[in-house]
This record gives structure tokens, sequence and C-alpha cells, in this order.
């Protein structure tokens, strides 16, 4: 299959975004990662990922003209919209969900907060037509554009030998997928120490951070790392008493209810996304499991610290937050009652004060190159010149009075 083409992310003081460049050949992959998987029925071409690229940014595909699918996942921002805790969509709404980084999500098994998607190319549909999102009732002004824009009629003649109506929403979809699969990054410091054997990479507290992800903090029991490359996750769902906390003492009723509006017919894409109680049931919503109520996706650990705030509802500001919350068993106030549907694997840490700072400095030292120099421009724009370039429910399922946004990936 041969390794895959990746988009070059450079950050430079210069200029930021004419540092975004897009390689035409395959490149060395990145240290820390493995191949990117790329599906049989979609191999990538530069012509379709420059496609692809088009197509992310085009905000003539929401109802308002003024949201692409970059809006949430900006690569100024690390391919999210930090520092929202929510994402927005069309008319700058507010809904239930942290946007997500696209940075590795090539390497995701199932896509979005709670693995109601199949694969990059199903997601990218999704979107477009959720009403709190890009808010287009279908499809069809997508395939109006592609079809006539004289630029789109070429490029997709050029890339998949279709024209007119011989282009439908899966050309669309296969594009931009085969775009998002270039999204990534590795060569962190960390993983120039561990995989690249370079003990001056990182300092003595990232090392000693590592140690308690592995002992103490029992991190890599989710956050998964092999032998020659670490992903920081391991594709599962668990529930770890963020969100589903605040609704748990109504799950015994609210639960039979969402299941009674999706058999009725309920768009589980746009309810989970407009109305908050159905948002925290996470994968319960699709699997209808009960050890999954609560549940969402584990996310990569990878340039985690340039992509705050965290968690599927963005409630946890900072790194230290995060640790503070696991090492707390599962409840961000130590006095907070823990979940009733809480992973069994979720429990106090006793991390000492200094513990926890030797863990966030080892999640500090996952940051790609790229985005570390995004980050410290984003900080100091002065000095580097930085340029930066309502759905009705069910009557069962309670729809939130002020809705928009989305999870993305």
């Amino acid at each position: 299959m041969g390794p895959p083409i990746q988009t070059v992310r450079v950050a430079t003081c210069a200029s930021f975004l004419s540092g975004l460049l897009m390689a035409s050949a395959a490149m060395a992959q990145p240290l820390g990662l493995p191949p990117v998987p790329i599906p049989p029925d979609n191999p990538q071409t530069p012509e379709k990922i420059a496609l692809g690229d088009k197509l992310f940014n085009d905000k003539r595909f929401s109802s308002t003209g003024e949201v692409s699918c970059a809006t949430c996942h900006d690569p100024n921002k690390a391919f999210t919209d930090s520092p929202l805790t929510v994402s927005e969509g069309i008319n700058k709404l507010t809904g239930t969900r942290n946007s997500p980084t696209v940075i590795n999500a090539a390497y995701s098994k199932l896509f979005f907060w709670d693995g109601r998607s199949l694969d990059m190319e199903d997601q990218a549909q999704h979107p477009i037509v959720n009403p709190v999102e890009m808010g287009l009732v279908n499809h069809d002004p997508v395939l109006q554009i592609v079809r006539t824009d004289p630029d789109y009629v070429a490029r997709f003649k050029k890339v998949f030998d279709k024209q007119g109506e011989q282009i439908t929403m899966k050309e669309v979809q296969q594009a931009i997928a085969s775009f998002e699969r270039t999204i990534i990054a590795g060569d962190s410091p960390w993983d120039r120490w561990y995989y690249g054997g370079d003990e001056n990479a990182v300092n003595e507290q990232v090392k000693r951070g590592f140690n308690v992800f592995l002992t103490k903090g029992r991190c890599v029991s989710c956050h998964a790392i092999e032998q020659d490359y670490a992903l920081f996750t391991d594709n599962r769902f668990h529930n770890i008493g963020v969100g589903v906390n605040r609704i748990q003492n109504e799950i015994p009723q609210f639960a039979p209810q969402f299941l009674t509006a999706k058999a009725a017919g309920t768009d589980v894409d746009k309810a989970v996304l407009t109305n908050p109680k159905v948002s925290e049931l996470g994968r319960f919503a699709v699997t209808e499991t009960l050890d999954e109520i609560g549940a969402f996706k584990t996310s990569t650990l990878r340039n985690v610290a340039v992509t705050a705030p965290f968690m599927h509802d963005g409630s946890l500001k900072t790194l230290r937050d995060v640790v503070e919350h696991y090492n707390n068993g599962g409840v961000t106030k130590k006095d907070d009652p823990v979940n009733d549907f809480l992973s069994g694997g979720i429990r106090p840490l006793n991390l000492t004060d200094d513990e926890i700072s030797d863990l966030v400095a080892f999640m500090e030292a996952l940051t790609s190159p790229q985005f570390a120099a995004q980050k410290a421009a984003s900080a100091n724009p002065v000095s580097c010149n930085v340029k930066t370039a309502t759905v009705a429910a069910s009557p069962a399922v309670e729809t939130a009075r002020a809705v928009s946004g989305g999870e993305g990936m």
C-alpha cells in the first residue's frame, strides 16, 4: 500500500499560514507513529488530497456561508476551535460537545465522541446537514456547487473521472477523508527520547512524569503505547465521571424515554448535539448498552497541551484539572458523589502535587514541533507577527433552548 502522503505543517514566525504546505510526495513516517491506514477503495493521491483540502475549507457548504469544516478544526488552533468549551456552528449558537482535534484522527477506529460514525468518509457528511453545525437541510447545495463551480468541475474530473450528476457525496466524502488522513503529527520531544534514544530531548521532570503515567497514574491502561509507536488511545469508550454525573439521578427515567424516541425515528446525530441530556448518555445513545451509559471515546494525548479545554463537554480547562479529576477517582470535586456507571478502572490515585506536576510535564512533552511553535506564536503574536488566516425533537426528548456547534471527529 505504501506510505501515506502527508500534509506538512510548518509553523514559522515569519508567516504562519504560508507555512502550511501540502506535500506532493510521500514523506518519512513521523517518529512515534505507525503508517496511516488507507482504505483500499479510497487510495491517496496528491490531487485528491488537494481537492479534500479545498472542500474542508469551503464555507459555501453551510446555510449561512460562514462555516466550514475548518471553522471547528482550525489549523491555527491545532485543528480544534480552542479555547471554546463547545463548538460554534451557524449563527454562533452553542451546543453540547467540544471539538476534538483532527490531528492523528486517521488512526481512529470510530468517529465522534460516541463512535456513531464508522469511518472518516462517513463522518465527513454529517456536520454539513446537522442543523446545529453547518445547517444545510440536505446535501443538494453541496452537489450543486461541486458540479458547477469550474474549479471543482476540473478537479473532480481529474481525481475521479466524473462530472455533472456522476459526482455524488461519496466522492466529496472520499476527498475530505483523504485530506484528513494527511493531518498527522509525531516527532514530539518524548518521541525523540523514548523512540529516538535522545536523552537530552526531555528533562528529568518529563521522565518522572512518564513513570507516573506507566505506574501510579495507570494512564497507560487507556492511553496505550506500543513498542515502536504510541497512539495514546485504546480506541475504546469509558465512563470517567464527566458530564453524566450531572444527570445520573434522571437516567432511570430519561434513558428509556430516549430509547423510545430513537425507536420512533429520532436522529441520534442531531439529538446528541441539541440536547445536553442526550449528549451525556454517551456511547449508550449509539449502542443502547447499559454499561456504556456516559462512556466517551478515549482521546489521544498527542498535542493535548495545545487543544484545551478537555473532555467531551470542554468542562476541564487545564491539564492539571484533568489529572486532578482522575486523582479524585472520577469526580471533579473530592466531595462529589461518584457516578453509578463509572468505569471499573477509575478509582482514586493518591498522587502527590509533585507527581501531578510531573505528569502534566510529560503530557506537555507530547507536543509535535509544528504545534509547539504554534503555541509559542499564539502566546506572543506581536514578536512573531502571526497572521491567522433548532431541530424539533420527539416529545420524549427535550430540546435545549439554545443549541448549536458540533464535535467534528
